[in-house]
């Protein structure tokens, strides 16, 4: 089932989003959200519910110096909930340059994407995983 082309079409809303993040093109990854999504963001504690907050968090995220993020491929879950409904989870690596020096963020993720839709993510939460329990 994950050979699906709803998969498929998933997993291109995910490459979208990193490939934005990745050249900090802040309207191509904001564009992926419906005007009312809701992002529990890696890199702050307020939940962003409005385009506008949303737009600010990613300006301020792609400024970082030669930052990245990447896909731990084997961490990647996807369910279908209906038929355009759908979800995504999984860890990805955030890496960028602060005080001349590269820090490395591992974070999970989950999204929830409605396939049917131009702003296909409805919501997002993404924490950095503790480094101790």
């Amino acid at each position: 089932m994950t050979d699906s082309p709803k998969y498929d079409a998933l997993r291109q809303v995910l490459q979208q989003w990193l490939d934005g993040i990745n050249s900090g093109d802040v309207d191509g990854v904001t564009s992926l959200y419906k005007e009312d999504a809701v992002l529990l963001p890696t890199f702050s504690s307020r939940r962003l519910t409005r385009p506008a907050e949303r737009r600010a968090y990613f300006e301020r995220v792609s400024s970082k110096l030669k930052l990245s993020v990447e896909l731990h491929q084997r961490t990647l879950v996807m369910q279908q909930f209906s038929d355009s409904i759908h979800g995504l989870s999984g860890i990805y690596l955030w890496r960028f340059e602060e005080d001349e020096e590269m820090l490395s963020f591992e974070a999970r993720f989950t999204y929830t994407v409605d396939l049917s839709r131009p702003d296909p993510i409805l919501h997002h939460h993404s924490s950095q995983i503790p480094r101790t329990v």
